[in-house]
């Protein structure tokens, strides 16, 4: 908790009264304007402490009426009613007046942005700008100068835009130039100018004027009219993120005004404000949206200019102000986050707004503000402003001025002594070992407070009082001068500080020892005392402990230096140790001194260091080694999301238990805003803002979290631990119930509060041995040692004590535990409800239960809710009587038991008595109709008004029974009729003997029941035909049947049979075969009783062979196989083949169908092939007799031309081979390749292979490629050599292309070659006559190819060519000689051309010469020699060769 410290100026004896006040922007200094009706006007400046400073006094006959600082430098200028302005340096103490140019009062005064120049305007309207230097002083005439002839009221500078050097430079920023980075660095920046900001000076400013009128000067000094309003304007504002000015008149009429780039104002808004006029009202804008005003009314008014809204704050009773307390001024503080308003009753009023809460949902209005502690003063505040980087604010009350410094409340715990600062001079002690509260007041702001058994000491930094109590008061023991920043007490002796020692003094300020640090070690300014140790902290990062349990302190811990223990460690906040001296917790900050999430812990005995870091629950132990090395081992105790955000802010250990330590940590949004000193609460922090954790700290299990619980809401900050209670202190006015639940004996008044330990709830006031077995239960319970936990409490026989601990269980959720205690509370109930709650699968649905057997029913609804058992939380209502709720939870979260509930409490209000409310809830649980006649039976007339009412037939039926019974039988039928009961109408009828009425209505009803009671009637009557009849109606045959059998109707049998069971067939056909005489219906009711068997043999016998057609029709797999085959025979003999062949194959008979379909040259269909074929896992045949029925089916597709399904059933008995003869006698191509590719066998292949050569293959390139692929797989090189040799001669016969030929040789040679002939000769011949072709068509394509090189040579090659022996079996004779032509005619030699082609045409004699040469050339020299034209046939279209597609990849080198 943050307290306000008022300091009153000590303003020199000739001030008169203060009437204005202004802070300066950054350092604390205070301008005062004041007027004395003897002296004058003057102006002074304060410290922040009220203290005036020297030669600060400016004074005048006449009065201040403007006070403006400058932005940054230490410059106030100072305007007076005579015109006349002074620039003060307050650092040089030097006034510099400026130019005397106006004449009257001076009512504008503002500082440019820069600070460069300054503006002054008075109450004629006479405007000027001056540029000062950085002293002060003016610098040559004004820079403009307007005259409005108009009261100046208002002016506030425009922020200039930003130059376009500066927005290119920004943009290279954000794209990652680092150039551009560096230039915004000005540290890193080399530039000797600055960059081109656009108008360095900003000298574009708005004037308001007295009629309400608002002006522009822009940068160039030219004045524009930019709004206008219709009175005086009170209030201007500027807001720079949305370019907009706002406009208060002082009739409270708000304008809001879009500011364009050259500086016109366009009205988007303009609201009647509320609140009186005629007033003063004091305007501030917050956040440059939020508008509130204060007009001396008892509320501030808020307006949201961005929302439309608005809203009031009221000062509050219950935080001390008076009724008719009115606000006079208002002022807000943006670092704090804080709303301060000054009253005529003397009172600063504070709010704090919440929008920022890191826990909090997003809140609006008056919601967003949270109401502070006030400050009293005195008199009728005036004014109050905030000021400086410190955040100080001044008051002024018209008669003196006063000044607000926060400090952190002073708190202290120690020895079963609280003192806590309830103000800067106003102390509460409490002795809570004795039950004593003292109210100490002293002579002095209070900065620090310690608290032991004895005494109590305050000081403020220069002042130490110690105080003892004596009978009501606490009386002063000694008082002595000091400047310790820190003080601690133990026993008689007080321990301060002095730079590089701690000072032992008595109680009176004499110094008893020293206790020294080095230089290096630094200044002690952190001090704790716990048992008999002391721990001391410097400013350097040194701590060391002392052992003060002797005459005389002795070290007991060396000095050490924190940054040799932590790396990356800035400065210690604050530090502790533990009761024994083992132990001292450290808290840290980081080298930018912004608080560090890490508690640092060194232990004494074994001089390690552990560090553990809360927001990752990660502990880092660095054991000191002898080399000064360190060694880090780590590990995780909790990992715990919550405390991701948190840091801690204060800890403490027990004081009397060395292995109990608590911290309180904060969300680090708060926790950040801590800036030095003592711990800086707000007291707006939410329960979730800040969290108390315990923890059990040993060397044998190290850091264990014992217990974490948010801050209860009425309690401020955390004051240490002392077992069995945490301590605290409480919010102003707040009270505690909880406490004053636990603490019977003692209450705990005022500032002080006390908190349980979980596991001491109920036990607050034990003795010590039961104290000391709690907290070792704690200890090894946190640790998980359940054992020597139970070993813990085992003597402790107190049954209220198992009570207290079976209820902590409820709230720890420890139901292990609990079993213990209830069984030595001897709670059977309870133990059992327990066990039978196991089955439960939510751990807070079963600590719920033991809530419930312990009572705590709040704590059993709360934990349902919590694990959304609504069925359990349904229960737990109707056992608790609380129905209500229970129907609620049904109705809205449970309405699967919804029913059952409404029944319950029906039957709740039954028995209470009230039926009415109970018929209602029977209604709603839709058991009315029995429940509501069982509940009214004893009052029948109501009873028969409800039925009456209800109109539903279930009653009906009900009171027609009753009125049956009690034999009223009209009325009964009345009912009954109502009711729809038919049956019962017949059965009335009957009973009275009007049997027609009974017929009448079973016919038009047609109702089964009816019909059946008519007919029994009607059998006992002997009516035969009608017994029949309304059996029939009632669908039971079977004793139609019976009649029928009976009494010889049989034509009327046999419909009844037909439309009956089965069952009633078989006895119906018995019955006809029994007589002989009608067999066909026998046959036909054993047939549609599914008696096959039996319908056969009576057909076989009487020889019906339409119904064993019949019969057969309706056979299959599922029937008997014997019975199959007399069927099948039977339709062989009536030439009825297709239906024996399903009939055998459903008898799994496959080879005699097999047989008959071939007998009978049947076609197998596809359908047929699978019937006949076994599955592989079949046991009616062998594997060998289902591969040799498969060949036969096989067989038999074959010679029917059914190659495919042929093909298939070969496949399936495994014989691949006569499955591809099968596929190659389909020519179905697309598949012979497929089942090759997939058969993988060496015959397959060459088959395919020998297939596809059998093709058109030269057209088809992809059959090439599978042949050439078959046989190579197929290891058939012979064959793929006959194969390329074929190839070879279609390149030369169908596209005379002898170079594609001589290639496809060279393959078909090299398969050959390598292929394994079964005659050797016979390849040693083929391999010859490869080679003479090989030769010889080499020989004429290099004839060809040296024509142009040497064409004599080529031309005698081709004639050499001519005389080879067997050469047109490889090269064609008209080939040669068409090339020959051809050369010939390009020589002209058409002599020699014409020779060679009558030589051809002798050679061949019945060729067409266009095969082998040009009709062009032919023609040419046939004109050439003068000889007639000779037309040959016309040239066959060529096709594209085969390997001009893409070449096959081929194995056969790879062969072995």
């Amino acid at each position: 908790m943050a307290l306000y410290f008022d300091h009153r100026i000590k303003a020199p004896n000739s001030v008169g009264s203060p009437f204005h006040i202004s802070w300066h922007a950054v350092h604390p200094f205070l301008a005062v304007a004041s007027l004395s009706t003897a002296s004058g006007g003057c102006v002074d400046i304060y410290l922040e402490q009220g203290e005036h400073v020297p030669e600060t006094h400016i004074e005048r006959s006449f009065r201040v009426t403007s006070l403006c600082w400058h932005p940054t430098r230490l410059l106030l200028a100072v305007g007076w009613e005579t015109g006349e302005v002074i620039v003060f340096n307050k650092q040089d103490k030097e006034q510099h007046t400026v130019p005397q140019t106006h004449i009257t009062d001076i009512t504008v005064l503002t500082w440019s942005t820069s600070g460069n120049c300054l503006v002054s305007g008075d109450r004629l309207g006479v405007l000027l700008l001056w540029r000062l230097d950085q002293r002060g002083r003016v610098q040559g005439t004004p820079l403009l100068k307007h005259e409005y002839e108009k009261h100046l009221t208002h002016c506030i500078f425009r922020l200039p835009p930003p130059g376009e050097d500066l927005v290119q430079l920004a943009r290279a920023a954000v794209s990652g130039d680092e150039k551009a980075l560096d230039m915004f660095n000005w540290k890193k920046s080399s530039f000797g100018s600055f960059l081109k900001m656009g108008s360095q000076e900003g000298l574009s400013f708005f004037i308001s004027l007295m009629d309400g009128s608002v002006h522009y000067v822009d940068e160039k000094g030219k004045t524009t009219c930019v709004a206008s309003t219709d009175s005086s304007i009170q209030t201007l504002f500027y807001i720079e993120k949305r370019e907009a000015l706002v406009v208060v008149t002082e009739t409270l009429l708000l304008s809001l005004y879009t500011v364009m780039p050259e500086g016109k104002a366009e009205e988007v808004m303009k609201v009647k404000l509320s609140g009186k006029t005629g007033l003063r009202a004091d305007i501030t804008l917050i956040e440059g949206s939020l508008l509130v005003m204060a007009i001396g009314e008892a509320v501030l008014r808020f307006w949201n200019l961005e929302r439309g809204e608005n809203y009031l704050l009221s000062l509050e009773e219950k935080f001390g102000f008076e009724k008719g307390e009115n606000i006079n001024c208002v002022c807000y503080c943006k670092a704090k986050g804080l709303l301060a308003a000054g009253t005529d009753k003397g009172r600063i009023a504070m709010w704090k707004t919440v929008a920022g809460s890191p826990s909090r949902q997003e809140v609006e209005g008056k919601d967003t503000w949270t109401p502070q502690t006030p400050t009293e003063l005195e008199g009728n505040i005036t004014q109050i402003k905030w000021g400086s980087r410190k955040n100080l604010l001044a008051v002024n009350n018209t008669s003196s001025i006063v000044i607000l410094r926060e400090q952190a409340m002073s708190s202290h715990f120690h020895q079963q002594v609280a003192s806590v600062q309830v103000s800067p001079s106003l102390l509460n002690v409490s002795f809570l070992s004795m039950g004593a509260v003292y109210s100490l007041r002293t002579d002095m702001h209070i900065s620090g407070v310690f608290a032991t058994k004895d005494a109590v000491a305050v000081w403020n930094g220069k002042h130490v009082a110690i105080f003892e109590p004596s009978e009501a008061t606490l009386r002063n023991a000694g008082t002595f001068l000091c400047e310790s920043p820190v003080l601690a007490m133990h026993e008689e002796n007080v321990y301060t500080v002095e730079p590089n020692r701690v000072q032992v003094r008595t109680w009176q300020g004499t110094v008893k020892q020293l206790l020294l640090f080095s230089e290096t070690e630094g200044n002690p300014c952190f001090l704790d005392i716990c048992g008999n140790f002391l721990v001391v902290g410097t400013d350097f990062a040194h701590f060391k402990s002392f052992d003060l349990s002797r005459r005389e302190a002795k070290v007991h811990c060396n000095c050490k230096n924190l940054a040799e223990l932590i790396p990356d460690v800035g400065s210690i906040v604050s530090l502790r140790c533990n009761a024994n001296g083992s132990k001292i917790s450290i808290l840290l900050s980081k080298a930018d001194n912004t608080p560090d999430a890490r508690i640092c812990f060194y232990d004494v005995e074994m001089d390690t260091v552990t560090v553990f870091d809360l927001k990752t629950g990660q502990i880092d132990q660095r054991e000191r080694l002898p080399f000064n090395g360190q060694e880090t081992n780590k590990s995780h105790i909790f990992t715990d999301e919550r405390l991701a955000n948190y840091i801690p802010v204060s800890h403490y250990w027990d004081q009397s238990e060395p292995r109990l330590f608590v911290c309180e940590a904060m969300q680090e949004a708060l926790g950040a805003q801590a800036t030095g000193g003592k711990q800086p609460y707000a007291e707006d922090t939410t329960t979730e803002d800040v969290l108390i954790l315990s923890f059990f700290v040993s060397e044998d299990h190290g850091f264990l979290l014992h217990d974490s619980f948010p801050r209860p809401p009425a309690y401020q900050t955390l004051l240490g631990m002392e077992v069995p209670h945490y301590y605290f202190t409480k919010k102003p006015g707040e009270a505690d119930g909880e406490d004053r639940v636990h603490s019977e004996h003692h209450s705990i008044p005022q500032m002080v509060a006390r908190r349980p330990l979980r596991d001491f709830v109920g036990l607050e006031d034990c003795d010590k041995p039961t104290r000391d077995a709690m907290l070792n239960f704690s200890f090894f319970i946190t640790v998980g040692d359940m054992d020597e936990a139970f070993k813990s409490i085992k003597l402790i026989k107190s049954e209220a004590v198992w009570e207290n601990m079976a209820c902590m269980c409820v709230k720890t959720q420890r139901l292990d535990v609990a079993k213990v205690c209830l069984g030595n509370m001897g709670h059977a109930r309870g133990a059992r409800a327990l066990r039978d709650a196991e089955q439960e699968p939510e751990l807070e649905a079963r600590v719920a239960m033991l809530a419930t057997q312990l009572g705590m029913l709040e704590d059993a609804e709360q934990l349902y809710k919590k694990c959304k058992r609504y069925d359990l939380l349904n229960k737990f209502f109707q056992a608790s009587g609380q129905w209500q709720k229970a129907v609620e939870v049904a109705e809205q979260y449970d309405r699967v038991h919804l029913r059952t509930t409404y029944y319950n409490y029906a039957r709740h209000l039954e028995a209470n008595g009230d039926c009415s409310l109970a018929l209602s809830y029977y209604e709603k649980s839709d058991t009315h109709r029995f429940e509501v006649p069982r509940m009214l039976t004893e009052d029948l007339q109501s009873l028969e008004l409800y039925i009456n009412k209800m109109k539903d037939k279930t009653l009906w039926r009900w009171w027609a029974q009753y009125l049956e019974s009690q034999a009223e039988m009209d009325a009964a039928l009345h009912y009954y009729e109502l009711a729809q009961d038919y049956f019962s109408l017949v059965r009335i009828h009957c009973f009275q003997g009007n049997i027609p009425k009974a017929a009448e209505i079973a016919n038009e009803t047609g109702n089964w029941a009816a019909s059946y009671h008519l007919a029994r009637q009607y059998e006992s009557q002997e009516d035969v035909k009608q017994a029949v009849c309304f059996y029939t109606r009632a669908q039971a045959f079977n004793n139609a049947i019976r009649l029928c059998k009976e009494n010889g109707f049989d034509d009327q049998l046999m419909n009844l049979a037909l439309l009956s069971s089965p069952e009633d067939m078989i006895e119906a056909a018995r019955y006809y075969e029994e007589k002989g005489d009608q067999m066909d219906r026998a046959v036909m009711l054993y047939h549609k009783a599914g008696h096959f068997s039996k319908a056969l043999e009576l057909a076989f016998a009487t020889q019906q062979f339409a119904a064993l057609q019949l019969i057969a029709e309706d056979l299959d797999e599922n029937s008997d196989p014997a019975l199959l085959s007399r069927c099948s025979d039977f339709c062989i003999e009536h030439k009825q083949f297709e239906k024996a062949v399903e009939l055998l194959l459903a008898a799994k008979k496959y080879h005699e169908a097999l047989q008959l379909c071939l007998e009978q040259n049947m076609t197998i269909t596809e359908e047929m092939a699978e019937k006949m074929t076994v599955p592989k896992d079949s046991k009616v045949l062998s594997e060998e007799s289902r591969r040799e029925l498969l060949e036969q089916i096989a067989n038999c597709c074959m010679r029917q031309g059914n190659y495919h399904l042929a093909t298939k059933k070969y496949t399936q008995a495994g014989n691949k081979l006569k499955a591809m003869r099968a596929l190659l006698k389909s020519g179905d191509t697309e598949k012979i390749i497929f089942f090759a590719g997939v058969s993988r066998q060496k015959e397959i292949y060459i088959m395919a292979a020998n297939y596809l050569q059998s093709l058109d293959w030269r057209k088809e390139p992809e059959i090439v490629k599978n042949i050439i692929s078959f046989y190579t797989k197929g290891r058939a090189l012979d064959l793929l050599a006959g194969f390329y040799d074929a190839c070879a001669q279609v390149e030369i016969d169908e596209y005379q292309n002898y170079d594609k030929a001589h290639g496809a040789l060279t393959e078909a040679y090299k398969c050959l070659s390598k292929a394994k002939a079964k005659s050797p000769l016979d390849q040693e011949t083929k391999l010859a006559q490869l080679q003479n072709k090989m030769t010889l068509v080499k020989r004429f394509i290099q004839a060809r190819r040296t024509y142009t090189e040497d064409p004599k040579e080529s031309i005698r090659q081709c004639e050499l060519l001519l005389e080879e022996t067997d050469l047109d079996s490889t090269i064609r004779i008209g080939d040669i000689y068409g090339f020959l032509v051809e050369r010939h005619v390009q020589m002209e030699e058409y002599q020699m051309a014409y020779r060679y082609l009558e030589e051809m045409r002798k050679k061949l004699p019945s060729a067409n010469m266009s095969y082998y040469m040009d009709q062009r050339t032919m023609d040419t020299v046939y004109r050439a020699l003068g000889l007639p034209l000779t037309h040959m046939l016309p040239e066959r279209t060529r096709h594209n060769s085969i390997e001009d597609q893409e070449e096959v990849v081929e194995e056969v080198d790879n062969d072995p």
